[in-house]
């Protein structure tokens, strides 16, 4: 069985410094929870994070 490339990671709001946990290739834009920025859009694989990313989940 293969094992699956992409993480979850923890990132945090430039904006209002909200962390928050998202997956490495989400399909769709992701917004902070809290202000509604937009942290990260969605490419052809990885998604594009424009937020600082804290930690990467095992």
């Amino acid at each position: 069985m293969k094992e699956s490339t992409s993480k979850f990671i923890k990132i945090r709001c430039p904006k209002c410094k909200n962390e928050q946990i998202m997956f490495g290739k989400s399909a769709s834009t992701v917004k902070c929870l809290v202000c509604d920025k937009v942290l990260a859009e969605p490419t052809r694989g990885k998604s594009k994070v424009k937020a600082r990313i804290l930690e990467v989940l095992e």
